[in-house]
């Protein structure tokens, strides 16, 4: 006996509801507090996690200890909740020290900016600021926030990370509109 058409469109239909809630699910479920955690969009707006990206996969203990130092980085610079509640909020971040951060936040010129960052490991970075006036600074690997303000001439400020020989961990930065 043939199956009615209509049954078969209906099954088609619901084999499809069914990928998609699955993979939904799925890229939900991902574990937003490790080292991929909250990241934001220059919009302020929170994007889903990203995985920073590694030549080889680290092995489980170098994936707890990331995990852990995100975590770590990201509750120092208050980032692991970031929400709608945060008027001042510009962009956050969080990057393994050796793969380095990159941002170029859009900042409305005229207006002040503070910037943080923190590094959690062992080892320094190099941190980059290009502004009207550059600023280069080596910064430890000790969990301890590096704080800059900052003053957009132009709208557009380039902030990197580099990891000195030897250094490893994770780093977290975040820009946030000045009060006043």
């Amino acid at each position: 006996m043939t199956p009615h058409p209509l049954l078969l469109r209906r099954g088609f239909v619901l084999g499809c509801v069914s990928a998609a809630v699955l993979s939904l699910a799925v890229g939900c479920t991902s574990g937003s507090a490790g080292p991929g955690g909250p990241s934001a969009s220059p919009s302020g707006r929170a994007t889903s996690p990203k995985s920073p990206s590694a030549p080889e996969s680290p092995s489980a203990p170098e994936e707890r200890a990331e995990e852990r130092l995100g975590r770590q980085v990201q509750e120092t610079l208050g980032t692991a909740d970031l929400g709608a509640h945060e008027p001042r909020f510009v962009e956050a971040g969080l990057e393994r020290v050796g793969d380095g951060s990159h941002s170029a936040p859009e900042l409305t010129p005229g207006n002040s900016y503070k910037l943080a960052v923190v590094c959690a490991g062992s080892g320094k970075i190099t941190l980059s600021i290009a502004l009207k006036n550059p600023v280069r600074r080596t910064v430890a690997c000790d969990g301890v926030p590096y704080r800059q303000d900052l003053a957009a001439p132009s709208g557009k400020v380039r902030i990197d990370t580099a990891a000195l020989p030897g250094a490893t961990g994770m780093v977290a930065w975040r820009v946030d509109q000045a009060e006043g």
